[in-house]
């Protein structure tokens, strides 16, 4: 198995993440490995975009507490280049989604030769 993570940011609300872009066997799939210390339950989304546009989504919600979780989107065929595949996740308030602070951002490291 392989992994290209991004950096751990902390948030000054108490939310901390790292993103990764997992590859095996032909598939890919993004896991964030987080910690929710804000004392509140959160939303938050994790992306993994492929080549040609392609996205898997998936929503997962960190309860308030101080352990470490994790949270993965479901593996997908690794089409082209499997290290073209780039993760994202999002971590928000909660409230009205419109009305939602986005209180921390974290990347997979960006594939080797990747543009844009």
């Amino acid at each position: 198995m392989a992994a290209r993570c991004g950096p751990e940011l902390v948030a000054p609300e108490g939310v901390e993440a790292q993103t990764c872009v997992m590859t095996q066997d032909g598939e890919s799939w993004a896991r964030v490995y987080y910690r929710n210390a804000t004392g509140e339950e959160l939303r938050s989304a994790l992306t993994l975009m492929g080549p040609g546009g392609r996205t898997v989504e998936l929503h997962c919600a960190p309860i308030a507490h101080d352990e470490p979780g994790t949270c993965e989107t479901p593996r997908v065929p690794s089409e082209g280049a499997p290290r073209s595949a780039t993760a994202v996740a999002e971590f928000m308030g909660t409230g009205p989604v419109h009305e939602a602070p986005l209180l921390l951002r974290t990347g997979s490291e960006r594939a080797p030769g990747a543009t844009g």
